[in-house]
């Protein structure tokens, strides 16, 4: 299971890019609580990046997040991304699944303790038909970290299909 930091150092730099795009252009309340929580962390006034063309802004955050010391940040980061601009694959995912959710894809009530091999696999499958590999590999990793230790059968699932890991 790989922490959200991580997950920034691997995936492309094209990909990191759109994210924060599209946090920037959609969702700017969250693209403004990154940045002052990455300058925070830095020790850093906010207004100091601010003050950056956009573009090196974005860059200094994507690398600000690959840092170990970043990663709950990261996490706000990719989870409002899944949250808004991907939750038809999040939604689609936990119908397959059988998981109760409010319709946005948010888990409603308890996640299960064990995935249906079965199910998982297709669920996985139609992602991977519809969406981005990067994509898949972030929704899943991160999806994993929402139990402690995750799934078992998720866990098997990445290792033995190279689209899914990193």
């Amino acid at each position: 299971m790989l922490q959200s930091n991580v997950i920034f150092q691997r995936i492309s730099e094209e990909l990191s890019l759109q994210i924060f795009q599209y946090l920037k252009g959609e969702e700017k309340e969250a693209y403004k609580s990154v940045l002052a929580s990455l300058a925070q962390n830095r020790n850093l006034r906010p207004i100091f990046i601010q003050k950056k063309p956009i573009d090196k802004q974005i860059s200094w955050m994507i690398g600000n997040l690959k840092l170990k010391t970043s990663s709950e940040i990261a996490d706000q980061a990719l989870q409002v991304w899944l949250l808004k601009a991907k939750k038809d694959m999040l939604i689609g995912f936990l119908d397959q699944l059988g998981i109760e959710h409010d319709g946005e894809g948010s888990v409603e009530g308890d996640l299960p303790e064990k995935l249906d091999k079965n199910k998982l696999k297709k669920a996985v499958d139609e992602m991977l038909e519809s969406h981005a590999e990067e994509e898949v590999k972030i929704y899943l990793h991160l999806f994993q970290s929402q139990r402690s230790g995750g799934w078992n059968e998720l866990n098997e699932l990445i290792g033995s299909d190279e689209r899914l890991s990193f």
